[in-house]
C-alpha cells in the first residue's frame, strides 16, 4: 500500500538541477522534489509521497486528507473490541 501525504510548500529552490522545495507535514518539515508540479509555489499544498511531491491539492482538500489520517490513527490507537 502507498501513501501520500500532505504538506504545505514553505520554501522553492533548485538543487542539483532539480526543482526542490522544503515542505511541512503538520510540524514536521522535509525537502521534497517538485520536478513532478513544476507549477507549485510557497504556500501550496502537495501530496508528496517517497520525497517527491505527486500532486497539488487546495487547501480544504489536504485539511480534509488530514482529517481522514487523524481520524485512521485514533482509530488505530484503540484496542479491538474484544480486547476492551
Amino acid at each position: 500500500m502507498c501513501l501520500g501525504i500532505p504538506g504545505r510548500i514553505l520554501e522553492v529552490y533548485e538543487k542539483d538541477g532539480l526543482p526542490m522545495g522544503r515542505v511541512d507535514f503538520s510540524g514536521v518539515q522535509r525537502e521534497a522534489c517538485l520536478a513532478y508540479v513544476p507549477e507549485a509555489n510557497p504556500g501550496d499544498y502537495v501530496i508528496v509521497h517517497v520525497g517527491f511531491a505527486i500532486s497539488v491539492l487546495s487547501e480544504e482538500e489536504a485539511a480534509e486528507v488530514l482529517q481522514t489520517l487523524r481520524q485512521i490513527e485514533a482509530l488505530g490507537a484503540q484496542p479491538p473490541e474484544d480486547e476492551r
